[in-house]
């Protein structure tokens, strides 16, 4: 089992999140309750918001590297947020580079090198506020390819649904990708077993996952779920557009080809 079972928790605990939501944001709610209510949400605070960190994210990671999947990459993506640390930790201890974007794609992709990082600081390039000290920014038409896709989640189904923080960052870096002529690679994520649900709404731009690892447990998605091709560009407001730099180069480059 990947989620934790009612008899195995104290009567004093909680009830454990819905199995089955009709509504995404009701989904998101309900993860980061229980993971408060619970006790197992680690900083930064409040979860509220954000992909949440978990009790066991390093754990969770070790077993997500393990995976045969991992022993084949040279460069993978990693989302920036807390839970991943451990995941960018682990790669750049294994000799991988990993890409990885900036926060709300402000200021676009940085390429983090093991190769030119001190080993002594891995730990500090793998963070949120140092990555981009160690880091170099990679231009968007000069983005390599990568061999494996590693997003955090609020929440995932065991048949590869994943739910964001509801900005939908993570589903457009996978996009652009994709315009960029990037094939389809494996998503993998971390989450704590009270982020596994049933089932929520799916639309077509969410990114599926096919490989989750909680601190206890993995599983490989049997039949994974059809991946989105590109950018839905009709969705996007000037507004975003402005606000994300790297889709103002994505539209130069294609006006360009």
């Amino acid at each position: 089992m990947i989620r934790p079972r009612p008899e195995n928790l104290d009567r004093q605990q909680p009830a454990l999140p819905a199995r089955r939501y009709d509504d995404k944001a009701a989904a998101r709610r309900a993860v980061w309750q229980a993971l408060r209510d619970f006790k197992v949400a680690r900083f930064p605070f409040p979860v509220e918001g954000r992909i949440p960190n978990f009790a066991g994210a390093d754990a969770a990671a070790a077993r997500l590297v393990a995976h045969p999947l991992f022993l084949r990459a040279r460069r993978v993506k990693v989302n920036p947020d807390a839970p991943q640390r451990y995941v960018r930790k682990a790669l750049l201890d294994r000799g991988i580079e990993i890409l990885t974007p900036t926060p709300r794609l402000q200021g676009g992709f940085h390429l983090l090198d093991p190769r030119i990082i001190p080993a002594e600081h891995y730990f500090d390039a793998a963070s949120l506020k140092m990555g981009g000290r160690w880091g170099r920014p990679v231009a968007l038409s000069e983005l390599p390819h990568v061999d494996l896709i590693v997003m955090g989640s609020v929440a995932v189904t065991p048949d590869g649904k994943r739910l964001g923080k509801g900005h939908g960052y993570a589903d457009l870096e996978f996009a652009i990708l994709r315009e960029l002529g990037q094939p389809p690679v494996p998503v993998c994520t971390t989450v704590h077993p009270l982020q596994v649900l049933e089932d929520f709404p799916l639309q077509a731009h969410d990114v599926p996952v096919t490989l989750i690892a909680t601190p206890e447990a993995l599983l490989e998605v049997a039949e994974p779920l059809p991946s989105p091709v590109g950018i839905e560009w009709e969705t996007l407001s000037e507004e975003s557009l402005d606000a994300m730099p790297p889709l103002r180069e994505l539209q130069r480059l294609r006006g360009a080809n």
